[in-house]
C-alpha cells in the first residue's frame, strides 16, 4: 500500500493500513544448498541482478553497547567460506561495540524481492595485508575522507571536516598513494547462524535457518521455524 501523506496524515490508523501482500516465490527445503555461504551467494546474485535493488550489499550490522542494542547500515564486501567481510574506522563506535562484545548480527533487506538475510555470529579483525588491499582498491576521495574523518567523535561544523578533508587532499593530492591509516580496516563476521526469509501469502512466510550442527563448528544443520 501507496500512502499520498499529501493527503493522508501519518497516524496509529494509516500505519496499521500499511500492508502488502507477500508471493513471488515460495523457498523449498529441497531448493537450498547445504552449504548457507553458498546459498547466500545465489542469493546475492539475484539481489544484484535485479533493478529494483539498490545496493545488495547492503546490510544492518547492529552490535551491543552497554547492554544496548544499536543498528547501521554497512557494505557487505566479501564473502567466503570464512564468513562475511566489511571495512570500517577502528575508532568507531560500532568498533568500540565489538571490542566489548565481538558477538553481531547482519541483516539483509531484499524488500523488492521479499526476501531477507539475518547472520548471527562473532566478528574479529581481517590481517592488515587484506585491509590495505581493500584500501588501495577505494576511489581516491574515500581514502581522503578515511583519513579526515574522526568517525562518531562529535563534530563542531560541518565546515570543520570539510577542512580536514581539503588539507589530507592537499596532502595526498589525486593519483598519488594514500596509505592507509591503521586505524581503518576491516572485519570478518564468523557466522554461527544464518537464517533465510522468503515472503509468503497469508503471511506464511518460509524460515529456513543454517545452524552448526557439531562442536568442531564444520557442518551445518538447517531447520524450518514458523513464520
Amino acid at each position: 500500500m501507496k500512502l499520498d501523506t499529501a493527503m493522508s496524515e501519518i497516524n496509529r490508523e494509516t500505519i496499521r493500513a500499511m500492508r502488502l501482500s507477500y508471493g513471488q516465490a515460495g523457498l523449498a527445503d529441497l531448493d537450498l544448498d547445504p552449504d548457507p555461504i553458498a546459498q547466500f551467494k545465489k542469493w546475492l546474485g539475484e539481489a544484484a541482478e535485479n533493478i529494483m535493488v539498490v545496493e545488495a550489499n547492503a546490510m544492518v550490522l547492529s552490535t551491543i553497547t552497554d547492554g544496548a542494542p544499536i543498528g547501521r547500515t554497512v557494505l557487505l564486501k566479501d564473502v567466503s567460506s570464512d564468513g562475511f567481510t566489511f571495512f570500517t574506522n577502528y575508532l568507531s563506535r560500532k568498533a568500540r561495540a565489538i571490542a566489548e562484545v565481538p558477538k553481531v548480527s547482519l541483516l539483509f533487506p531484499w524488500y523488492p524481492m521479499e526476501r531477507q538475510v539475518i547472520i548471527v555470529g562473532s566478528a574479529e579483525k581481517v590481517s592488515a595485508k587484506e585491509s590495505d588491499d581493500y584500501f588501495a582498491s577505494r576511489p581516491w576521495g574515500s581514502q581522503v575522507g578515511a583519513i579526515a574523518s574522526a568517525q562518531s567523535e562529535e563534530l563542531e561544523s560541518r565546515e570543520v571536516l570539510e577542512r580536514r578533508y581539503a588539507e589530507v587532499a592537499a596532502k595526498y593530492p589525486e593519483g598519488s598513494a594514500v596509505p592507509r591509516p591503521d586505524y581503518w580496516g576491516g572485519y570478518l563476521v564468523r557466522p554461527e547462524s544464518v537464517e533465510f526469509w522468503q515472503g509468503r501469502h497469508s503471511r506464511l512466510h518460509d524460515r529456513l535457518r543454517y545452524v552448526r550442527s557439531d562442536s568442531q563448528k564444520i557442518d551445518w544443520q538447517v531447520k524450518r521455524l514458523n513464520p
